[in-house]
């Protein structure tokens, strides 16, 4: 019988999952996955319980609820100045990974070339794969993981219909600059791309500022953007996200949701609506409190002896381990469970050039400072 489970799934799926079995079996604290160990505000978990006792537990609009898709909208507009209509130009999905998919699914015919930059969140390579399109990695790489600009304009071939873009970026944790991104929109501007625009991490910027790619010149109506309200707000497990953009763009994204998840969360997506009206104060200090776990993180690590990539952005620091002696960042990662009690990611389950991440492992600072003290504490057994 055939299958196509094998083929679609990557490495990275299968490594994620084994380490989470590993951390759970071995009792180790995991550092793998970018999840928080903190719930979000307690408002927004009444606002939840409120909308459920109030009857909003029955199918939602497909595209969203009102005060959702109004929220987005003022949110958009607020942060960055896009205005955006919430009754056509934007849609609500089960998280950004099925907004991703369903803009990719919608975008991309069999055949077409999607540039993305690499390394790439795993469900990339499996959305683009199911489309039938065909995948042109960009390489950051370290040590400062900057956009190669040559090789972004290299990469366009008459089969270029669109650029994946996701910055700040899963999993360097670089922030695109006004630079980098010009190059991007100069690139889809001559060569009639459009841009598909994972924000996720958007509110998750230390010391440097995030420009969405839809406030560029001429990019606005050629943008999908997509965000959610899992990381800005710590609720990982309720799968809100979201795509603005054009309308003949959010159309075909929706044409393809409504036959993924068909609708999502009803009675999570007011509460959402109200997070996205916080105060500044709000994101300031989620950023504040951010930076100090990852400091602490870096700074630990660094003393330990890995080679340390602070990140700008997102969840993550990537660190070389070949300081330590070890050279392979599967093996590395598969033999630190019965060394320190502690579980990373490698970089190779990112990369298409399995060599650019063969050394590099990447570590989630999301979790309270105190975990975090302690997994340094485990990792000193490894100096």
């Amino acid at each position: 019988m055939k299958t196509s489970s094998a083929r679609i799934a990557g490495l990275g799926t299968t490594i994620f999952a084994e380490m989470s079995a590993t951390a759970l079996r071995t009792g180790s604290i995991n550092l793998g996955q970018g999840f928080p160990d903190t719930d979000g505000p307690a408002s927004v978990i009444e606002a939840a319980a409120d909308a459920m006792r109030s009857g909003r537990n029955q199918y939602p609009p497909g595209i969203g609820v009102p005060e959702l898709r109004v929220a987005i909208a003022a949110h958009q507009q607020r942060f960055y100045g896009l205005t955006i209509d919430p009754d056509t130009e934007v849609v609500v999905t089960t998280g950004a990974t099925e907004a991703i998919a369903a803009a990719i699914l919608g975008l991309v015919d069999p055949g077409d070339e999607v540039i993305v930059l690499e390394p790439y969140y795993d469900s990339y390579v499996a959305v683009i794969q199911m489309a039938g399109g065909v995948r042109r990695p960009v390489t950051l790489r370290a040590p400062d993981f900057r956009l190669p600009i040559d090789e972004l304009r290299a990469a366009v071939s008459p089969r270029t219909t669109a650029i994946l873009l996701n910055s700040p970026h899963n999993p360097t944790g670089t922030v695109l600059n006004r630079e980098e991104l010009d190059a991007i929109a100069d690139v889809a501007r001559d060569n009639d791309l459009v841009v598909i625009s994972d924000e996720v991490y958007e509110h998750l910027t230390f010391g440097v500022p995030h420009i969405p790619i839809a406030t560029l010149p001429g990019m606005r109506e050629r943008t999908l953007t997509i965000s959610s309200g899992g990381k800005s707000f710590s609720f990982t497990g309720w799968k809100i996200g979201w795509g603005t953009g054009p309308a003949a763009l959010v159309r075909a994204m929706f044409g393809v949701k409504q036959f993924l998840s068909y609708v999502s969360g009803s009675a999570l997506q007011p509460a959402i609506a109200e997070a996205l009206g916080f105060d500044d104060a709000y994101f300031s200090s989620f950023v504040a409190r951010l930076q100090g776990q990852r400091d602490l993180l870096c700074d630990g690590l660094a003393s330990l002896g890995f080679d340390v990539f602070v990140p700008e952005g997102t969840y993550f620091a990537t660190t070389d381990i070949r300081p330590l002696g070890f050279k392979d960042g599967i093996e590395f990662c598969r033999a630190l469970p019965g060394l320190a009690r502690v579980v990373a990611i490698p970089h190779q389950v990112f990369y298409d050039d399995v060599e650019a991440g063969t050394p590099l492992v990447r570590w989630a600072f999301c979790k309270r400072p105190e975990v975090i003290a302690e997994a340094l504490e485990r990792l000193s057994a490894l100096s």
